[in-house]
C-alpha cells in the first residue's frame, strides 16, 4: 500500500502545488506531500482529496427505470416511488444485495468517490422473517466493499413503526422493523462481523427518521455509538414536515435541534424543508447536512436552502441516495445549478474569494463528507487518509492552464468518464479509469439484474 503518487497539480488546504509527490505510508495515510520523489514520467494531472458519498441505499441501484412512469393516481411522487421501491424489495435476497452494492461501489469509485456510507435498512429475509444471522444483510454489504476496496462506513437503520402513530409496519418495511432489543442485537452482531475488514471501516447508525423511530430509540442509537456517526432522514418531504408537526408540534428539524445532542456526530439526509431559523441553528450545530441533489431532483422533494445555509457556514456532504445516477461532478453541479434556477443568478454557491465556484464546491464537500462518515480523510495533507481522485488530462478542458479551471470545467462541462485513477486509503482501485475488478463485478450484476428482470 506504501509508495507515491506523483501530481502536476495537488489540491491540498493550502491550495495548488505543482509537481508534487503524495507520499503513502503501509497504513494508507498521507506522510508527506512536497517535491520530493515527484516523477514527471509517472505523474497524473490534478490530484484532488477524495469524495465520501454520504448517504446511499445500494439496491435501489438496481431499480433504474421501474419507477419512470405516472402511477394509477393520475400523479407521481415520492410516496408513489416508495411503493414501488417496497414491491422490488419483494424479490431481493442477499447475494443479490451483494451483487448489487459492489457494482454500485465500482461505478462510485469510477465517478471520484473513495468512500461511502451505507444507510442500511434490509435486515430481514422475505416477509420479515429472521435470518440465522442476523448481520446477514450487511455481511453482504462487507463482502460487496472487500471486492470493490472503497471505503465504507455501515449505518445500519433502527425502523420501528410505520408513521408517527407509531402504527406497526405493513408489507415491504417488515424487512427493515426492529425493535430497540433487536436492534441492539443486531448491531452487536455487525460488531462481530466486521474484524476482517480495513481499518478504515467505521461502524455507526442511523435512526431512520422521526416517522419511524421515537424519543427512546434515538437516544437507544446514541447510546450504541456514542461518538458518531449518526444520519437520519430530515424533513424531505412536505408531508413528512406536516405529520411530525401534527404529532409532536415542531417541524423535524428543529424538534431536533431541541430535543436531541445534535453535533459534529450527526449527519442530517436531504433537510430539505427549513425555515430561516432552522438554517441558522443547523449551521451553528455543527453538523453536517447530508444533500443529494440529484435524488431529490428525480423525486421531486424541493431545494435546500443552501445559500443561506453556507453563507451561515453551515457544512454539507453530497450523497447518491436511490442511485439512479452515480457521478461527483452531477451532484455538485445539479447542488449549484438548482439554486441558479432559485434565486435567478450565477455562481450562487461560492465565498468570492480566492477559489472558483466549482472549487469551493468540491472543498467543502469534501470535508463535510468526511466529518459525515466519520472518516479522517477529505483532504491532501499529512496525516490524513491517502482518499485521491486524479482527473485526467487527456480531454477537453481538463487542460487549461488554471487548475481551478480544470476543476470547474469537469464540473460544469465536461461530458464523458473524467477521473483516471482514484485511492481508497491508499488502495488503488481505479487505473486509468477503470475500476481493478471491474470485469467480475460487471458479470456478476448483469447475471443478478437478468435473474431479477426474470422475477418481476
Amino acid at each position: 500500500m506504501a509508495g507515491i503518487i506523483s501530481a502536476r497539480q495537488v489540491l491540498t488546504p493550502s491550495g495548488w502545488l505543482a509537481d508534487h509527490a503524495i507520499h503513502v505510508d503501509d497504513g494508507g495515510t498521507i506522510a508527506e506531500v512536497s517535491p520530493r520523489g515527484f516523477d514527471a514520467a509517472a505523474a497524473v494531472g490534478t490530484a484532488l482529496p477524495g469524495m465520501a458519498n454520504v448517504h446511499t441505499h445500494s439496491f435501489q441501484r438496481a431499480m433504474a427505470g421501474l419507477a419512470e412512469a405516472r402511477g394509477p393516481e393520475g400523479s407521481d411522487d415520492f410516496w408513489t416511488w416508495r411503493k414501488v421501491m417496497y414491491r422490488f424489495l419483494d424479490i431481493l435476497a442477499p447475494h443479490h444485495i451483494e451483487a448489487i452494492a459492489a457494482q454500485v461501489q465500482l461505478e462510485m469509485a469510477e465517478a471520484g468517490y473513495t468512500a461511502s456510507a451505507e444507510f442500511h435498512y434490509l435486515h430481514h429475509t422475505f416477509g420479515g422473517g429472521k435470518f440465522d444471522d442476523p448481520a446477514e444483510m450487511s455481511n453482504a454489504i462487507f463482502a460487496a466493499s472487500e471486492a470493490s476496496g472503497i471505503g465504507l462506513t455501515h449505518l445500519p437503520v433502527l425502523y420501528t413503526y410505520g408513521g408517527l402513530d407509531k402504527r406497526p409496519l405493513a408489507g415491504g418495511q417488515l424487512r427493515f422493523g426492529n425493535s430497540i432489543d433487536e436492534f441492539e442485537t443486531l448491531h452487536a452482531a455487525i460488531a462481530s462481523n466486521i474484524r476482517n475488514l480495513p481499518a478504515d471501516f467505521r461502524l455507526g447508525a442511523a435512526p431512520h427518521s422521526l416517522r419511524a423511530v421515537d424519543r427512546e430509540g434515538l437516544e437507544a442509537c446514541l447510546a450504541l455509538c456514542p461518538d458518531g456517526p449518526i444520519h437520519i432522514h430530515a424533513a424531505e418531504q412536505v408531508k413528512e414536515v406536516e405529520e411530525v408537526e401534527a404529532h409532536l408540534r415542531a417541524r423535524p428539524v428543529r424538534w431536533l435541534l431541541d430535543n436531541m445532542p445534535v453535533d459534529h456526530r450527526w449527519c442530517l439526509i436531504h433537510a430539505t424543508h427549513l425555515e430561516m431559523g432552522e438554517v441558522a441553528d443547523l449551521a451553528s450545530s455543527q453538523a453536517v447536512a447530508g444533500l443529494c441533489p440529484t435524488t431529490e431532483a428525480n423525486l421531486g422533494d424541493g431545494i435546500f436552502a443552501a445559500r443561506e445555509y453556507l453563507s451561515a457556514g453551515g457544512r454539507f456532504g453530497i450523497g447518491s441516495d436511490s442511485n439512479i445516477r452515480l457521478s461527483v461532478a452531477e451532484e455538485l453541479r445539479m447542488l449549484e445549478v438548482s439554486q441558479r434556477l432559485k434565486h435567478r443568478q450565477r455562481a450562487v454557491l461560492t465565498d468570492n474569494a480566492t477559489r472558483s465556484n466549482g472549487r469551493y464546491l468540491y472543498e467543502r464537500a469534501a470535508e463535510g463528507g468526511a466529518q459525515a462518515i466519520g472518516r479522517q480523510a477529505g483532504a491532501i495533507a499529512p496525516g490524513q487518509l491517502a482518499d485521491i481522485v486524479a482527473l485526467r488530462d487527456d480531454l477537453p478542458f481538463l487542460d487549461w492552464p488554471q487548475p481551478d479551471q480544470r476543476l470547474d470545467a469537469w464540473i460544469f462541462g465536461v461530458e464523458g468518464p473524467a477521473v483516471s485513477n482514484v485511492w481508497s486509503a491508499g488502495r488503488h482501485i481505479v487505473r486509468n479509469g477503470e475500476h481493478i475488478r471491474a470485469a467480475d463485478i460487471r458479470a456478476r450484476f448483469a447475471s443478478t439484474i437478468r435473474e431479477l428482470g426474470a422475477a418481476l
